[in-house]
């Protein structure tokens, strides 16, 4: 009777551990998942930030004065066709008057007087984040300064030299924080299988004393391992979603770069990253304890 008392409180012991085991298994690699997913996340918006600021910036092409109206659109539509602009917009001698009373804050036709208005009408073109570079801008305004009706063009070269610089900065850091984040994922999850295959290294030692192939000994706890890592994608994936979600909700103006193309192609890749990481640390580490000598075993 105390035999079988103490077997059973032995049983639901070992239960008990198993299912330790499982959960914090679970969690590593759900976390660390979560970890990359949003950095995914985080690389994403970067970009598409860039983009947004490059694409807001451009030159002020000013034309000279007498060119009529219908030569200034005819030009902007010549402008619209080419692949480096995103938009342009015509600002006619009218509305840049009207701009300029409202930013000082009094009438600049009063203040003038009798002296004509030097305000000349102008095309505002923005360029497509590829070519919102010093050197494409350079070639560009050579072609633009071509034209007759052109006098003459503005454009900010120090900030869009200052952008190039901080955006590659930026990049160098992700990308190196990057490769860490992998190397760390890797290295958690491979310790955290290496630890449960561990725990039944005399399981596998008898499977082979009794002739079991080592195909047949790796699938069942492949196929543990990869269910673990499907489950623990998922569940980043749905810290992830709720992440985003509280995110849009207290900025409301990163919706305007989101594109939920690529962040499907994130929650694709988690899914696929937790499987992938899960498969290789199972087989390399079975491999260990399938190749071990006795001794090592109790190491």
């Amino acid at each position: 009777m105390q035999v079988n008392t103490v077997m059973k409180s032995e049983k639901s012991t070992t239960k008990r551990r198993l299912r330790g085991s499982y959960l914090i298994s679970l969690m590593s690699i759900m976390l660390v998942l979560f970890v990359l997913s949003l950095f995914s996340s985080l690389v994403l918006f970067t970009n598409k930030i860039s983009d947004y600021i490059k694409e807001n910036v451009g030159f002020e092409i000013v034309m000279k004065k007498g060119v009529s109206e219908k030569d200034i659109i005819d030009y902007q539509h010549l402008l619209d066709k080419k692949k480096y602009v995103k938009s342009t917009e015509y600002i006619s001698q009218q509305e840049a008057t009207r701009r300029l009373t409202e930013d000082l804050g009094e009438d600049i036709l009063e203040w003038l007087g009798d002296v004509d208005n030097p305000l000349l009408p102008s095309i505002d073109v923005r360029f497509n984040s590829d070519y919102a570079n010093n050197d494409s801008i350079a070639k560009i305004e050579q072609w633009v300064l071509k034209n007759k009706n052109v006098k003459e063009v503005y454009v900010q070269k120090s900030l869009i030299h200052s952008i190039d610089k901080n955006v590659n900065k930026i990049a160098a850091v992700l990308l190196l924080v990057g490769l860490v984040l992998l190397i760390m994922a890797v290295t958690l999850i491979s310790h955290t299988v290496r630890l449960s295959v561990y725990s039944k290294r005399f399981v596998v030692r008898s499977m082979q004393l009794v002739g079991a192939t080592e195909g047949f000994i790796i699938k069942p706890f492949m196929k543990y391992f990869v269910i673990q890592g499907i489950i623990g994608a998922l569940l980043s994936i749905i810290l992830l979603t709720i992440f985003l979600m509280a995110m849009f909700k207290n900025v409301p103006e990163l919706m305007v770069l989101v594109n939920f193309g690529n962040i499907a192609i994130i929650y694709l890749s988690v899914l696929i990253l937790g499987m992938l990481l899960t498969t290789l640390s199972t087989l390399f580490s079975m491999r260990k304890y399938l190749r071990a000598d006795v001794d090592e075993l109790y190491e």
